[in-house]
Formats: structure tokens, C-alpha cells, sequence
């Protein structure tokens, strides 16, 4: 595996990064609501990321141990609050009850419905969902679908995620919300690397509008057979604007603010 991943790493080096004249057309999206403006995944962040002029705003979403929709990178609350505990096994009282302090600022992992309302009529959302084995999170799709209907929000969801199986079921039970495909990167002799090494072919996902990659992996060839198939490419997770590999569709950065006026 690591001779695989060396292999793509001296491939992907001969692809150029972007130049100005690549930014006309290329989409903002600020990561975890744009890192570098505050606590990430937080309303505090998300409110800096909608203010910095990023064209849509990225979150995570996992479930909580009671079965309510929270917005949170990690498996775990350990890194990001003074708590520890994996949200699974949390209920929601517990999770808000962690606290997160970033330089003085004290805040609370919030509900993916206060994130929901924070954004509504502002920006589009993009929605990692996380599922790291197939029976976690039992019908976490079900309830985020449930969710942004009960909010009358279908019109500014993009749902991503690394496991194919959310993406089906997304599929099945919301067929009009857009769904990305997350990929850190695709490897030679027919196979691609997400939560696991496994047989890949774009075609595979004809559902999936984007395909979203690791930006450092992220070769030209790939852009290209992608935009043949008639869609996207989103890299991640870029925070230098020169760094950006060209031809791309989007960006999602820590540092909105950075590209937004390159």
C-alpha cells in the first residue's frame, strides 16, 4: 500500500498547481465552516465562514447514542472539548454539556439543526456524513433527510461521504438532494483508496455529481476523465490558494477568506 501511495504521490507532483486565472469559475467552500475563523464546526465558525464570502459551508455530521443529528469531525468529542467519549455512545445532554474554548471563545458542539437554521437562505451546505462501518448510526440518512425537509431546506443540501453505502441510500430515499463521492485518492490498476483500498471506476457511482479528492493526490488525468462523465471535482483540504491543483471545480479550505478575493 505504501508503494502505491508513493507511486500517486510522483504522479500527482507533475500536476501543476492553479493560477489566477483558474479562480474564475471555482467554487469556495469553507471546511468545517472555515477552520481558521474560529472553533470548527461550531455556529461561532460557521457564522465567520458565511461572512468571509465563501460560496457554501462544510460540516460533519454524526449521531448520538439517543439518535439526534450533531456537528462534529471526530468519532470522539476528545479533541475539540473538555470532555472525552465517542458520540455514539453519548446522549445529547452529555455531548452539550462539553464544553469548547478556543481563544476565549466557549462554545458547545451544536445540533445539525441549529447549523440547519444558522445557514437557511444564506449558502449552500455540504453535509459530510460519517460512517465508518456500515451499522453505525443506524438510519442516520433517514433522519438528516427528515431533518432538512422538516425545515423546507432540500433546495441547499449536498450531502458527501466516503462510505458508498450512505450514498445509496441517500439514492433511494432522496434521489433529488445531490450526493459527492469523497476519495482520498484514486490508485493505479483499477482500484481507489476512501475508508478502505477497493475496485474503482467512475462509472461506478453514476448517482454522485463530484467527485471529491485529497488535493495533494489529485492528478490532472483524473480531472479529466471526471469532467468527461459530465462532473465535478472538489479538492480538499486546501489553505494556500497557489496550492490548488488546476482545473478543479472547487475548493474547500480552512481559509475561505484567503480565496475569496485571490
Amino acid at each position: 500500500m505504501k508503494k502505491i501511495l508513493n507511486l500517486v504521490f510522483a504522479i500527482s507532483a507533475l500536476s501543476a498547481p492553479a493560477n489566477n486565472e483558474n479562480y474564475n469559475n471555482m467554487k469556495v467552500i469553507a471546511h468545517r465552516g472555515g477552520a481558521s475563523l474560529g472553533p470548527e464546526n461550531t455556529i461561532t465558525c460557521i457564522e465567520r465562514g458565511i461572512n468571509s464570502g465563501a460560496d457554501a459551508i462544510e460540516v460533519d455530521v454524526h449521531l448520538s447514542l439517543d439518535g439526534f443529528l450533531v456537528v462534529c469531525h471526530d468519532e470522539t468529542i476528545n479533541r475539540t472539548t473538555n470532555e472525552k467519549g465517542r458520540i455514539e455512545e453519548l446522549t445529547l445532554s452529555q455531548i452539550r454539556n462539553a464544553e469548547i474554548n478556543y481563544e476565549g471563545i466557549k462554545e458547545r458542539i451544536p445540533t445539525l439543526k441549529e447549523v440547519l437554521l444558522t445557514v437557511k437562505d444564506k449558502c449552500p451546505l455540504l453535509l459530510e456524513v460519517k460512517k465508518s462501518r456500515d451499522s453505525q448510526y443506524p438510519l442516520i440518512e433517514d433522519k438528516i433527510v427528515a431533518l432538512v425537509d422538516s425545515l423546507g431546506m432540500r433546495e441547499q443540501i449536498v450531502l458527501q461521504s466516503f462510505n458508498d453505502s450512505v450514498l445509496d441510500r441517500f439514492h433511494i430515499i432522496a434521489p433529488d438532494i445531490p450526493t459527492e463521492k469523497l476519495l482520498v485518492c484514486r490508485l493505479p490498476f483499477g482500484l481507489a483508496y476512501d475508508i478502505k483500498v477497493h475496485r474503482f471506476s467512475i462509472s461506478d457511482y453514476p448517482h454522485v455529481r463530484s467527485f471529491n479528492t485529497y488535493n495533494g493526490l489529485t492528478t490532472q488525468r483524473f480531472i479529466k476523465e471526471v469532467h468527461n462523465q459530465g462532473k465535478a471535482v472538489k479538492v480538499w483540504t486546501v489553505d494556500k490558494p497557489r496550492k490548488v491543483k488546476r482545473n478543479v471545480d472547487a475548493v474547500i479550505t480552512n481559509c475561505p477568506q484567503d480565496f475569496v478575493n485571490y
